[in-house]
């Protein structure tokens, strides 16, 4: 087991006669170069860990002779797992710190990784997946948290965009790396490369990652975060908030979980290695979700959520062509939208949230990807029954109500506005914005 540096409690600000206060990372020093190379180290590792199995469904389905909807839960039980365990993971890294949380985190997740190619049948792999996910939750929360405590303020949003590039990265090359080695040598052979491929950053970012200088720990009570994800809860803007990434990610998880099934069947009938390569379609969301920003700026919150929409909508109808050119036409709108949907959601989760930022995210968080799960399950579960104009249909379903939520949105935007003019008698309802 690598030194595990927990960080102890200090103070910004205090000194002794023999060494300097310490200071907050920041860009060109050589702290924060090694906590950005490790933190991008573990994004990479553990979204291509998570979504590992995505790209060799059809396979599996093969090799254990099962359904799609059942293979899917292989992807599904990871993500499932995750959506409930970061909050209380979460919770755990503000007693015992974000590096040891990390750590332990990235050491569980990678040892599984390298069992779940030994799997002898779906019910374990399933398990083990399971396990593995509940591991990585350890991990997204407690990176932010970290950042926000150890980086300068000016330079935190660059430090967060490289570990959420990481992220991305990681779960496009994870899919990559297992489909062009499932059809080399077999699924459990894609699996051993891209868990192996995970222990090799995990250990760049155990090596690299500079110890916690102003982590302090805090006392674990059960009852105060519990208020505090209830007032979140309550919170009709953050609710609605969820519902988004929620919907957007299940528009997501069902269309790349079936994809590959659609892409290897009749007419396309394209190997392993070529479907796992399609992923390389996530570059176009690095690509929208660095420009939301711009979009806010031009569009509104309101008006950069109907443009994911309308972009994810007709993404979606086009991928109903039986034109491979369309299809991956089809697959970089809807990628488009979802990042851009998904960075506008996100982002007004944090400017939203007042206090209990972090119960915040990570409530986000447990929202998107109970939402990967469904729409991955119910996905594969209608393209079993009636073919990719089923799981299309599905899709479609949670765009409408992204829609619906923003169209609330609004309703409630106007009628905030009516009321502080004096116009309209009514409640005050909070807009999205």
């Amino acid at each position: 087991m690598p030194p595990v540096h927990t960080g102890a409690p200090a103070i910004p600000g205090a000194s002794t006669p023999s060494s300097p206060a310490p200071q907050p990372h920041s860009p060109g020093r050589p702290g924060y170069r090694r906590m950005s190379l490790a933190l991008f180290a573990a994004g990479l590792a553990t979204f291509a860990l998570l979504y590992s199995t995505q790209a060799l469904l059809p396979a599996i389905s093969a090799g254990f002779g099962v359904t799609a909807g059942q293979a899917s839960w292989t992807v599904s039980a990871a993500t499932g797992a995750l959506a409930l365990f970061v909050l209380p993971l979460s919770a755990l890294s503000e007693r015992f710190g974000r590096t040891r949380m990390m750590t332990w985190s990235m050491v569980i997740a990678v040892g599984v990784g390298l069992l779940v190619p030994l799997a002898p049948n779906l019910e374990w792999l399933i398990v083990l997946r399971a396990v593995q996910g509940a591991a990585i939750a350890g991990i997204p929360a407690s990176a932010m948290a970290y950042l926000a405590e150890e980086v300068q303020p000016k330079a935190l949003v660059a430090a967060i965009g490289l570990f959420v590039a990481g992220n991305s990265i990681g779960g496009m090359s994870g899919r990559i790396v297992t489909g062009w080695a499932a059809q080399l040598w077999g699924w459990r052979a894609g699996l051993l490369t891209v868990g192996l491929m995970a222990l090799v950053c995990a250990v760049a970012f155990l090596v690299l990652l500079p110890r916690a200088r102003f982590f302090r720990p805090a006392s674990l009570n059960p009852r105060a975060v519990g208020r505090t994800v209830a007032g979140h809860l309550r919170d009709p803007l953050l609710l609605r908030l969820y519902g988004i990434g929620a919907l957007f990610m299940t528009v997501f998880g069902a269309v790349y979980t079936v994809i590959g099934y659609r892409l290897v069947d009749e007419p396309f009938s394209l190997g392993q290695g070529v479907v796992g390569s399609v992923f390389l379609v996530y570059l176009v969301g690095t690509v929208s979700s660095a420009a939301a920003g711009r979009l806010v700026a031009r569009a509104g919150r309101r008006g950069a959520l109907y443009l994911a929409v309308t972009t994810t909508a007709l993404g979606l109808l086009l991928s109903l062509s039986d034109s491979l050119a369309a299809i991956l036409a089809g697959l970089v709108l809807i990628t488009a939208g979802f990042f851009a949907g998904h960075a506008v959601a996100s982002a007004a989760v944090s400017r939203t949230a007042k206090t209990g930022r972090a119960q915040a995210s990570a409530l986000y968080q447990s929202a998107y990807y109970l939402g990967s799960s469904a729409g991955g399950t119910l996905g594969a579960l209608a393209y079993h029954s009636s073919g990719w104009a089923a799981t299309v249909g599905i899709a479609l379903l949670a765009v409408v109500g992204v829609a619906g939520i923003t169209l609330y949105g609004s309703h409630a935007a106007r009628t905030a506005r009516l009321v502080g003019s004096g116009a309209v008698p009514a409640a005050v309802v909070r807009p999205l914005r």
